[in-house]
């Protein structure tokens, strides 16, 4: 693409943006650390989901310096429901270096950006075009779409050079913003919005009836059932925090996991419980619920175990904890936990 046709199809893109960009609270800002915690809640999360996240987040944990203090405990807590817990975990991970390394100072450097824990390619280079007004590609699933479809690429590398090509020396941030904001409401995976797009008379995959790149495939999901357990004993209800690494890592949940062939719930439960807190009294099914993680769609049939006092209860150790209802707020647990415990209080309602 030549440099006129490039500035033309930047300045379409810009007045289109500034008048039809979304009002979202990470766009009034030019603070690096907002930014950074914007666009990470971001990934693989959708706006209306991150944006009471973000507000909170923010209030608890305005600066490097407050993140980096905080317990990580405390940082999952507000990230339970997000999903994709990693993301919460390496932002910890990361403040407490910046503290070290940089003074708690978002870095303006390319390369020492990327060494910060959960920076990649592109968060590094939204941080450094939005922040700092450094000429430098964000490239996201949305853009990655709207910039095969434009010039029918599909090679990574051929579209991030495009990518860099095109980001403008003056307001790289908003040009970067104006893609993302077209993948995300006209340049859809499925169905797009060409007739009100601002670059349609230049877009390749609108000239040629079978070009249609990188549309999304559709993820192979795996059927899991996954039962949980709520044990009761004196009025506490039984936790246990996964370890470190792997799915759901360092939530608190209801004891429960995947059933292996031919397993049978209860059976399953037991295993879990590791047969040793006790007699367990025979559980009672008490409903069911549906959720997915990454690619599981999960079954998660839920079963009550209502433990008299005098059952002597032995935790396997310190990762079981049994807690109030009062008290279950304050322990990061991920979105289905908290989904079983609200079955598990509408069962107790429905009894009284």
């Amino acid at each position: 693409m030549s440099a006129k046709n490039s500035s033309a199809l930047r300045r379409k893109l810009l007045r289109w943006y500034e008048k039809n960009r979304r009002d979202l609270p990470w766009r009034k800002t030019d603070d690096p650390y907002a930014i950074w915690i914007a666009e990470t809640m971001l990934q693989q999360t959708q706006v209306k989901t991150v944006l009471p996240y973000y507000d909170r987040f923010l209030k608890a944990f305005p600066n490097v310096n407050a993140l980096a203090r905080a317990p990580r405990e405390r940082v999952l807590r507000l990230w339970s429901g997000l999903g994709y817990y990693r993301r919460a975990e390496n932002l910890s991970s990361a403040a407490r270096q910046l503290i070290r390394r940089n003074r708690g100072k978002i870095p303006r450097d390319y390369d020492e950006l990327r060494l910060v824990p959960g920076i990649g390619d592109y968060t590094a280079g939204a941080i450094l075009s939005i922040a700092f007004q450094q000429r430098y590609p964000a490239v996201d699933g949305n853009v990655r779409r709207v910039l095969g479809r434009l010039f029918s690429l599909t090679d990574q590398t051929d579209l991030r050079a495009r990518a860099a090509q095109l980001v403008p020396p003056l307001r790289p941030g908003d040009f970067n913003q104006a893609l993302m904001e077209l993948g995300a409401t006209l340049c859809a995976p499925r169905l797009p919005n060409c007739a009100a797009c601002p670059v349609n008379s230049e877009c390749a995959a609108r000239r040629s009836a079978d070009f249609a790149p990188l549309l999304r495939k559709k993820n192979a999901f795996k059927d899991v059932t996954w039962p949980l357990a709520v044990v009761r004993r004196r009025g506490r209800i039984l936790l246990r925090r996964r370890t470190a690494g792997g799915i759901l890592a360092g939530l608190w949940e209801l004891p429960g996991g995947e059933l292996a062939k031919r397993e049978r719930p209860e059976i399953a439960l037991r295993r879990e419980l590791h047969d040793s807190v006790g007699s367990l009294p025979a559980p009672h099914r008490i409903g069911e619920l549906r959720h997915s993680i990454t690619y599981r769609r999960i079954r998660t049939p839920l079963y009550f175990f209502d433990c008299a006092s005098p059952v002597r209860i032995r935790l396997p150790g310190p990762n079981w904890r049994w807690a109030t209802a009062s008290e279950l707020d304050d322990f990061p647990m991920s979105s289905m936990a908290r989904k079983a415990l609200r079955v598990f209080d509408l069962h107790e309602k429905n009894l009284s």
